[in-house]
């Protein structure tokens, strides 16, 4: 769709020169990592919460699809404007606007980097606990958008646990304060918590109000070997099931290890899955956490664990999940990637299922993430080029659902909906809840201009 009438000089007028509408430049904005792309009609680059009211204000009034853009991580279509439209990329806005340590929060724009905001706590001794692993490059806003966390979700919590208020401009234009800059409040319904996670289907988050935690004084790197995934995913379970809760285990089954091998060589070790297990506290509490999540590790199948002495060796041992996405990358560009989440006690039928679903399909499937939480990447090794593949790939991806749902599971720990797979929302949630949300939608974007074919089913 072309621009409605007089949008471009509203746009001008609004941005200035921080906006295009040269369909080479738009196309870059036009994607995300799922490798799905459509092109949007233009781009804009607000950097004041005035210009996001305003272009809100314009996109309504000519019913015009607006979508909120980071830096394109996201890997379920969530910021590919398929209706085409505006996508605002909130690139510049990208102030930390203060760190107040006395009472443990930061206020910063959306587009901080997730690094940056890490990289200027750590002097301060204190740290946001979610840690995708695009840290060094996706965006606070985007991190929001669908309540991403990383390993260290395990023990400190998604970003709906570390958000204490947003700052946001609803469909309608209304701009609104959600949340508090206290640790606790009872007042009204908790709009923070809905917002995040929403995917920019409500409305534009133009500041947000983050709740800090202190650095750990240490932490040491264990990795455990398993003859099998059955016996690493029963591991998972004994050592979520005692008292020490790591801040990161990690799991990679059989075939993950082999494909991180060869991309990172020798240092990955040669076994039928492993686990990384990062324990934090202070010095004088590290030994014995240590030796309890050991001692919980120790089981049937075991092959070894062994901590790391120090930085560089923990650095050695942590080789193997940081070369596996390059890997799968290069062997299969096309993978549908999911990230499925389990009760950890479920885990071991997950993964047993899993390699069932593999062997019917004829699809490789390669798993790893963060067991800690029940949170597998589902990997399906699929080649579009190849007939049958992508015949039954539909199929296999149908089954993973089913069995995840079955398991009392859901469809995506960190990844969100987006555009891949809301045509499975309803077999994960009720008809009422569904009708529930869409009546949400329609109180916050009553046109439905916000992020329109995303999350939410047809």
């Amino acid at each position: 769709m072309a621009l409605a009438a007089g949008l471009h000089e509203t746009l001008a007028t609004i941005f200035a020169e921080a906006m295009s509408v040269d369909p080479a430049e738009c196309l870059v904005y036009g994607y995300d990592n799922s490798r799905r792309q459509a092109l949007p009609d233009a781009v804009v680059f607000p950097t004041r919460h005035e210009q996001v009211v305003a272009l809100v204000h314009a996109c309504r009034a000519t019913r015009t699809p607006l979508i909120a853009r980071g830096r394109g991580t996201n890997t379920t279509g969530a910021t590919v404007p398929v209706a085409g439209g505006i996508v605002a990329s909130f690139e510049r806005m990208n102030r930390i606007v203060r760190i107040d340590t006395a009472n443990r929060y930061a206020v910063v724009e959306p587009g901080v980097l997730n690094g940056d905001l890490q990289a200027a706590l750590k002097p301060l001794g204190f740290f946001w606990p979610p840690d995708p692993t695009s840290s060094p490059y996706c965006s606070i806003g985007g991190n929001l958008a669908c309540n991403s966390a990383g390993p260290r979700a395990v023990k400190y919590g998604s970003p709906r646990e570390n958000t204490l208020g947003l700052q946001a401009v609803a469909g309608t234009g209304e701009v609104f304060r959600a949340g508090y800059y206290t640790s606790k409040g009872a007042t009204g319904y908790d709009l923070t918590r809905l917002l995040i996670g929403a995917e920019g289907t409500l409305a534009l988050i133009t500041q947000a109000t983050l709740k800090l935690t202190p650095l750990a004084g240490a932490k040491r790197v264990l990795r455990a070997t398993y003859e099998d995934i059955v016996a690493a995913a029963a591991a998972v379970s004994r050592i979520m099931a005692q008292p020490v809760t790591p801040c990161a285990l990690e799991f990679l089954d059989g075939e993950a290890l082999r494909l991180a091998r060869r991309h990172g060589g020798e240092a990955v070790p040669v076994a039928g899955a492993m686990l990384l297990i990062e324990v934090d506290g202070e010095p004088g509490y590290l030994a014995s956490a240590v030796a309890a999540v050991s001692a919980a590790a120790q089981g049937a199948g075991l092959i070894e664990c062994r901590a790391a002495n120090d930085d560089a060796e923990a650095a050695q041992l942590w080789i193997a999940r940081k070369a596996l996405s390059p890997a799968l990358r290069s062997i299969a560009p096309m993978k549908i990637n999911e990230d499925v989440v389990v009760p950890v006690s479920r885990l071991p039928e997950l993964i047993h299922g899993l390699s069932d679903i593999s062997q019917k399909h004829s699809i490789p499937i390669v798993n790893f993430g963060h067991a800690g939480n029940g949170n597998i990447h589902v990997n399906l090794l699929y080649r579009p080029e190849d007939p049958a593949q992508a015949a039954a790939a539909p199929d296999c991806l149908a089954a993973v659902f089913d069995l995840v749902l079955a398991l009392d599971g859901t469809l995506s720990g960190e990844h969100g909906i987006g555009l891949v797979k809301r045509e499975f929302l309803p077999r994960a949630l009720d008809p009422v809840t569904l009708q529930l949300m869409r009546r949400i939608k329609a109180q916050f974007d009553p046109d439905g201009i916000l992020n329109p074919g995303k999350l939410l089913p047809a």
